[in-house]
Formats: C-alpha cells, structure tokens, sequence
C-alpha cells in the first residue's frame, strides 16, 4: 500500500511509471510530474479504468474512499465509468437552470434547426416580456401560478392572441426542460383553460369583383415610391404571403421556366414552394428588375439596400389610395384570389389550395393528397392575370381619395416645401 512519504518522493522519469496502493488502486506518474490516481476493474468481464482525480487535488485518503464507491456501484450491477459520464452530463446542464437559460438554449436550437428568422424573433420578442417575472427563477422551481401571472400580465394590456402564443412558447421551453432533465413537468399545459379565447379575426379582403377592378386600377395610379407600386400591382397576380413576396431574391426567379421558387426557409409551414408566372406577371418583372436587378432583393428597403421593403410597405401604400384597415389588406389579396377562383367553378380546389401553400387540415387526407397539380395551377395562374386585367379594364375610374389622404398629401408637400425641396415633390415615402 502506499504511504503519503511514497507519493510525495516519486520523481518523474523517462518514461511514465505506476505505484500500486492494491484493490484495483494505482497512482501513475507521468512525465511531465503529474501524478493522476486510476481505479482498474472489470465489468462485464471487461477490464475498465476509472480516472478518479490527479494528486494531491484528490488525496490518498480521498482516492480508496472513490474506488470504494466505485466497487459498491459495480456490485450493485453499475458501470462506475458510465456514471461518472452521467454525472459529468447531469453537472453541465444543471450548470444552466434559470428559465432564462434553458430558453436561451432552445432558441439557439431552434435556429439550428433552420427556422425563420421572423419567428424567432417573435419568440424573442414574446420571452422578453416573460423574463423580468421568471428569467432568473430555476426552470424547475417555477409554477403554474408564477407561469400565470405572466399571461396575466400580457392580457391586461388587450394582447390575448399574445398571451396565447405565449403560453405555447413556455410550453415548448418547459418540454425542452424536461428533456434535458432540467425539470419535471410542464406547467404551462395547465393553463390552456385559464387564458382568454381571442376572437378569430381575419384579414379584410375586397372579393367582389367590380371593386376588385377599382381596386387594380386604383393601383395603378400609386404616386409614390415605384418599387413599392410594383409590389402592390404583383401582389393580387401571385397572391403569395406579404412575407414571402417582400423578400423575394431575384436568384428565385427564373424567367425562362416563368417560376418563382421559395424556398422552405421562408414559407409558412416550411416546404418549398412553387409559383407559376403568369405572362402579365413577367411583364412587372422585366419592368421591376431595371429599378432593382442588381440587388438581392426584389423590393429592396428604401434605407437600406440590403434589406428587404418594410413588412407595411404595401398595406401603407393601401391606406394612401384610401383603402382602410378594415376594408382591404397585404395579406387580403390571399383571400380576394381564393374566393373568386372557387367561385369560377373551373378549378380544382386542391389546386387552388396549394397554389396557396395551404396545408391539409385533415392528417389522413394529407397522407393521400401529395399531388401538386402543377400543369393545372399554370393555366390557372395565366387565367387568373387574365381576369385580373379584364376587371381593371372594365372598372369605370379609379376611386377618389378620401378627404384625410389628400390633407396628408399637403402636410408631406407643406413639410417638403419647409426643407427646402420643390412643392408637389414629397420625400421619400413607400
């Protein structure tokens, strides 16, 4: 056995060497000086090592006392060297347990995982408010009241789609809790009863067809920004999600193939989706790609040519032709498209429905509905431009802006005029 004089006079050499202390128990002395304690053993009829510390870190005393519990694991039928690694497993992640920690950890793996930017930075957006009540509280100490107070919080101020989303966020975090032994259970799934049922709301969508032609030609006389005109004229041809279309690259589209390609990364349910280009939609591009072809984005950020248009940029645009909230949106276009091509009674409306990216609600129906219908959503998309342009064509005059929109005209030119800039020539607006 060794003796606390042996360890302390053994002197490195050429090459490392060992001092056996008996029962599996031995102190290897490397060369460089360093003396680390091994415990040898088999499990399984396996030899194993155990690494139990290096001196004088770990005494002599305080090495027999580990090698005794590692030989009580192994008769209790336990490999000492896996738990150890348990352990050692168990220490990193109990290392990180406020909520704000664990959170941090699954955005982190969320964005790994390719999901979009605009949604983690709603998930950010929506923990933000979570932290200042629960952030430094361990994940696992957190209750179903404490998880409460912080929806509470959210719903006082109206926000109760908010709060819902919320709830589902802390859910998720609290799963991935679990999952990574930082707690026990999810608190959040108690309270899917205590919070507030948001009114469905849905976005305003013009789908009578004469307004509809108003509408276009309406557009068409947009006096500000082109880029954002072109936005707004595109947006009822490809009925895509304002989204989608704001930051659509120019690298998406292939004039030749008359597609526009998404990719999975920015589409709703995260699958790539395909967009047939009508010829009038063509037309708009060629026009388009003079004023912003050498950018990526089609419809570059008027600051900042790097970025894509404002997410209001064409719902903006709406509310200076006069269309208001209430009456006509970015995201109505979807709708405006939907409506009518299922009234035509001509198109599938399977076809109709993924031309939209909308997912099968039904999981069996899904299952067996893989078809894309693509050579009917050509002629479709084609037929539907071709509509489009008969119902402005056909629309008597374009509507008159409301009396609020032309005052706003004047304070802009009043405004300009004050900066110095000509009268009637606004700055820079969408």
């Amino acid at each position: 056995m060794l003796t606390q004089l042996h360890i302390t006079s053994a002197k490195p050499r050429a090459k490392s060497y060992t001092l056996s202390d008996g029962q599996g128990l031995s102190l290897v002395v490397q060369t460089t000086g360093t003396k680390i304690w091994r415990f040898r053993f088999r499990y399984g009829g396996a030899p194993r090592t155990l690494h139990v510390g290096t001196w004088p870190t770990v005494s002599l005393a305080e090495a027999r006392d580990k090698c005794r519990e590692a030989r009580r694991a192994i008769a209790a039928g336990l490999d000492p060297v896996l738990e150890k690694k348990r352990a050692r497993i168990t220490a990193q992640f109990a290392a990180a347990t406020t909520f704000r920690d664990v959170a941090l950890e699954w955005l982190a793996k969320c964005e790994r995982e390719g999901l979009a930017e605009v949604t983690l930075a709603k998930m950010r957006w929506l923990l933000d408010m979570a932290y200042p009540m629960i952030g430094s509280h361990p994940i696992n100490g957190i209750t179903p009241i404490e998880a409460l107070s912080v929806l509470r919080k959210v719903e006082a101020d109206g926000r109760y789609e908010s709060a819902r989303r919320m709830r589902s966020v802390l859910s998720r975090i609290f799963r991935y809790g679990i999952a990574t032994a930082r707690c026990d259970r999810d608190v959040a799934a108690d309270l899917r009863g205590a919070l507030t049922t948001p009114r469905a709301t849905h976005h305003a969508a013009i789908t009578d067809p004469e307004e509809v032609g108003i509408l276009l030609k309406t557009m068409d006389g947009y006096p500000g920004r082109a880029v954002t005109r072109m936005a707004m004229r595109l947006s009822p041809h490809l009925f895509a999600r304002p989204g989608e279309l704001r930051q659509a690259e120019w690298s998406e589209i292939d004039v030749d193939k008359a597609l526009w390609s998404i990719p999975a990364s920015r589409m709703k349910m995260r699958r790539p989706h395909r967009v047939p280009l009508s010829r009038q939609v063509l037309a708009m591009l060629e026009e388009l790609r003079e004023m912003t072809g050498r950018h990526l984005y089609l419809f570059p950020c008027v600051g900042n040519l790097r970025r894509p248009m404002s997410e209001n940029g064409v719902n903006q645009a709406l509310r200076r032709l006069g269309y208001g909230q209430g009456e006509m949106t970015a995201h109505g276009f979807r709708a405006t498209a939907a409506t009518l091509l299922n009234e035509m009674g001509r198109w599938n409306p399977d076809a109709i429905e993924r031309q939209l990216a909308h997912q099968e609600a039904s999981s069996v129906r899904r299952a067996y509905a893989r078809g894309e219908y693509w050579d009917e959503r050509v002629v479709m998309m084609q037929h539907w431009s071709d509509y489009l342009d008969g119902l402005r064509e056909n629309a008597k005059a374009p509507r008159a802006p409301r009396a609020d929109t032309v005052k706003s005209r004047l304070r802009t030119s009043k405004a300009g005029r004050q900066r110095g800039r000509p009268a009637g020539r606004p700055g820079r607006t969408s």
